[in-house]
């Protein structure tokens, strides 16, 4: 009996120790979170550290608070005190991992820690290869969870700054460059998915929820921003990548690697994506490498071997092949685009038109097929219409075209805009409308445009 009340007392004195330091977590986290609301966060900070240490997974606000407290004292901090706060803040992420592991995963930690280490290289005293091998960590460890544009440009552009200063190869840098390209068209591959199933059901007439309108402002702003980014990762690799230095490293280095159907796809992909395609080199990696794996990839640069052969209708078989080959419809919609530009090129613009519409049906939140069909109206605008009137009625066309890149993608909202308001200027204006006394009336087009469109109303 004397040991069960003993036993009694010890649980009863620790469910009450338990009960009060609940409390005591509860107060303290309500001041330091209105602390926080009031953007007082050197106020905020001793409850929040208390509340941190006593009760660590209590509430995702000391995370979410922690981290716009940590934020601003280093922001306001220097030297060894600016140090340890940075030192702090990753410490904090590892804890969000450890305590409450919904909200993140380890890349995205990985990430973080990387790019606070470069936004603080000289406090920290790291060298852009330090920073480098964290970049580096965290995409060797979960790829799939490495994200961040930002992040994504950061690691890259350090690899070439490392290339610049002698201390990584071509190699590197050109493999480097693969790796996160290849990230980034996943994720964009992603949010497009995502974005086409909203744009899918509004084009049905029906309305988005309020949800689903946030996510689509989501989904549009992280293809926008890994649509800026794209662009600083081609433009920070530069000339770096030219001709004059594909060619030499790539045929260095073919005999090594000529069963090794990676490195012969990113060898071929380069020298196209470079225009490096006349030399002899190239047609060496696009057949070894289709002899060594057919695929969708490597049937699409036997077109362009044909293409540069002038043999356009076999070009165009082993186009369609490529076509057939390629499963998924991110990357087929991408297929779809690059041949109806190569047919636009030729002036085929009937066949481009159909394969523009095959990539946007694939793809319809890229809207980059719209601005090329609409180029290609205004290019044959002469030749579409039977009267000058008629002639320049095409160009209504144009800017309905245009209009629609701009509503679907949102990366060439700017662009389809200004694409648009040009087209129109070309148009009709409204005292030739005036004049012709057609208001509202419906007009054919000709040619290969086989449409027709509608006078607007004075």
């Amino acid at each position: 009996m004397k040991v069960t009340l003993i036993v009694a007392l010890l649980c009863l004195g620790l469910t009450n120790s338990f009960a009060q330091s609940q409390e005591e977590c509860t107060t303290k986290l309500s001041i330091f979170h209105e602390y926080v609301k009031a953007k007082n966060f050197d106020a905020a900070y001793e409850p929040w550290m208390a509340v941190r240490k006593a009760c660590p997974k209590f509430n995702k606000a000391i995370i979410i608070d922690g981290n716009k407290i940590l934020d601003h004292k280093i922001e306001k901090s220097a030297g060894a005190e600016k140090k340890a706060f940075i030192e702090d803040q990753m410490k904090l992420w590892d804890e969000e991992l450890t305590n409450f592991p919904s909200r993140t995963t380890q890349g995205e930690v990985l990430v973080q820690k990387a790019q606070l280490m470069y936004d603080n290289k000289a406090v920290l005293g790291l060298s852009d290869l330090d920073v480098y091998n964290a970049f580096d960590k965290a995409y060797t460890t979960d790829k799939d969870n490495f994200k961040s544009p930002k992040g994504l440009y950061t690691y890259f552009s350090l690899m070439v700054d490392l290339y610049d200063a002698k201390e990584k190869s071509a190699q590197d840098l050109f493999n480097k460059y693969d790796d996160v390209v290849e990230r980034v068209d996943a994720e964009v591959a992603n949010y497009s998915e995502d974005l086409n199933k909203l744009i899918a059901k509004e084009e049905a007439g029906t309305a988005l929820t309020s949800k689903e309108l946030q996510y689509k402002k989501m989904y549009s702003s992280y293809l926008d921003a890994y649509d800026k980014i794209g662009g600083s990762i081609n433009g920070k690799l530069g000339e770096r990548a030219n001709c004059e230095n594909l060619i030499p490293l790539y045929e260095k280095d073919f005999e090594a690697n000529k069963t090794n159907a990676v490195w012969l796809q990113r060898a071929a992909g380069k020298m196209s994506e470079k225009e490096c395609t006349s030399d002899p080199l190239f047609f060496k990696l696009v057949n070894a490498y289709h002899d060594l794996k057919p695929s969708a990839n490597s049937a699409y640069y036997l077109g362009i071997l044909k293409d540069k052969e002038n043999k356009s209708s076999e070009a165009l078989k082993y186009y369609e092949q490529a076509l057939s080959l390629e499963t998924d419809s991110y990357k087929k919609a991408k297929l779809y685009s690059k041949i109806g530009d190569k047919l636009k090129k030729q002036h085929s613009y009937s066949k481009a038109r159909s394969y523009y519409r095959e990539s946007l049906s694939l793809n319809p939140s890229n809207g980059r097929p719209h601005l090329q069909i609409a180029s290609m109206y205004a290019a044959s605008a002469n030749d579409c219409g039977d009267t000058n009137f008629n002639k320049r009625a095409v160009f209504w066309l144009a800017a309905d075209e245009a209009s629609k890149a701009g509503r679907v993608d949102p990366t060439l909202k700017s662009h389809a805009s200004q694409s648009a308001t040009s087209y129109r200027a070309k148009a009709p204006q409204k005292s030739d409308i005036f004049s012709e006394g057609n208001a509202g009336q419906t007009i054919k087009i000709g040619c290969w445009i086989g449409s027709s469109v509608t006078v607007p109303n004075l």
